[in-house]
């Protein structure tokens, strides 16, 4: 495998060579090329999609220009559909992690390459290559690569992808969830349920998508584990490996009138998975039903455009491996996520985020244990409090935000909540993000 400076390397010879292959110094992201409009058509901000951004995506990413051939045969054009995305940022929180800098700034932050756009007539592909500042690791990032048909009044396919939810057409559920961007050297809650990011990037899946009458839309794809930078295929030395298939149900309904869309839906994933982790991939398994509703209303009118998401999951752990082997204090555990927020721009140019979020769950001290700053005194994985953005977009493929994420209690409480004397208010995170696509 090649050394990371040699990937980051390649990577920003792809970028220049990008870069200087537009003509045009203010080009925009190849979706935007190749359909001839412009980004705040499908994007209120990127990534929050419009309705015609929905209905771009849930064609499969294969409309062009009016002028270009709109044929089931693969075209090729003069550019292929390649974008690039750059984030730089700073950090600090209201109390130095130990034995660590504060106030650190990350150039980059991320450092993306995409394939998106259409391959064919009927076929086409979202798929990211990041580099991650933090961890100073390049890896596959979302992928999504479609296969879509229509009939009548229902118009679906086939989608391939590593991340459940990663096709979706909201921005209520997790893969595409608020905060669009947020620090990833700030401390972070330990509980997170399987749909809330755990399994993103870490299987490969395919399903079936369709949207009928254009008011309800469903979605099932089964997932195997893939995890990116471990052997494969796993091993006894891999951990939380995924045995047989993991489902992944999608529903919701959906209304347009006016300037106003609403949709409410629930999405859910069940799945067994070995512990691994020397553990043979065989006898118990653990296991996990995750459900969930989740809501969005969307305004766009004029000047104005309003988008307030909102999301529950609730989680069911099952262990029946962990618990035998002595990994985890209880047979089962609960954990409940609960997410609302809303975003705000004047002219697609000045705007601004408020969201609250909370999650709450069984004490389990082997799970959540006591240690400095990331552990549990208490072992309960209890955590809330608010994110508040103000955000400035320049140009349509510019975005710079402000962010303050605050903290009421942390990993099960508000104050001491590590054992080592740290409060959860020590978390509070100042981070300003510049975002940029080309």
């Amino acid at each position: 495998m090649l050394h990371n400076s040699v990937w980051r390397g390649l990577l920003l010879v792809a970028v220049f060579l990008l870069a200087i292959s537009v003509s045009n110094a203010s080009a925009v992201p190849s979706f935007a090329r190749q359909t001839g409009l412009a980004c705040s058509v499908c994007h209120t901000e990127f990534p929050q999609l419009t309705a015609f951004g929905r209905n771009f995506k849930l064609h499969g990413y294969t409309q062009t220009r009016p002028d270009e051939p709109q044929t089931n045969e693969l075209h090729p054009t003069s550019m292929p559909p390649l974008s690039v995305m750059l984030q730089t940022s700073y950090t600090r929180t209201s109390e130095a992690q130990p034995d660590s800098q504060n106030a650190t700034p990350l150039l980059p932050d991320q450092l993306s390459l995409f394939y998106a756009g259409r391959i064919s007539g009927r076929a086409g592909a979202f798929a990211q290559i990041t580099y991650d500042g933090p961890s100073d690791h390049l890896t596959m990032d979302n992928a999504d690569i479609r296969l879509v048909a229509s009939h009548g009044r229902l118009v679906g396919g086939v989608t391939i992808n590593n991340n459940p939810g990663v096709e979706d057409l909201w921005n209520s559920t997790p893969a595409w969830g608020f905060p669009f961007a947020s620090s990833g050297i700030a401390p972070a809650p330990a509980a997170a349920a399987q749909l809330d990011g755990t399994l993103a990037q870490q299987v490969a899946g395919v399903g079936a998508y369709g949207v009928w009458n254009n008011f309800l839309y469903g979605d099932l794809s089964l997932y195997r584990s893939f995890q990116v930078g471990t052997p494969q295929p796993p091993t006894s030395a891999s951990s939380n490996v995924i045995d047989g298939v993991a489902p992944y149900w999608r529903v919701a309904a959906f209304r347009m009138w006016g300037n106003h869309d609403v949709e409410v839906g629930t999405y859910g994933l069940q799945l067994k998975r070995f512990p691994g982790n020397g553990a043979a991939l065989a006898g118990p398994t653990d296991r996990f039903l995750d459900t969930a509703l989740d809501g969005q209303y969307q305004f766009l009118g004029g000047p104005h455009s309003l988008t307030i998401r909102s999301t529950w999951i609730h989680e069911r752990q099952q262990w029946d491996a962990s618990f035998a082997d002595g990994l985890v204090a209880n047979p089962i555990d609960i954990l409940t996520t609960l997410r609302a927020n809303g975003t705000y721009y004047y002219q697609r140019r000045v705007g601004a985020s408020l969201g609250v979020f909370s999650t709450t769950g069984d004490a389990d001290p082997l799970q959540y244990p006591e240690e400095p700053l990331n552990g549990s005194a208490s072992g309960a994985p209890d955590s809330r409090g608010y994110i508040a953005e103000l955000l400035y977009s320049p140009w349509q493929n510019t975005r710079f935000a402000l962010q303050w994420v605050t903290y009421s209690k942390f990993n099960g409480a508000a104050s001491n909540y590590d054992g080592a004397g740290r409060g959860a208010s020590a978390n509070d995170t100042l981070y300003l993000n510049a975002w940029l696509m080309w």
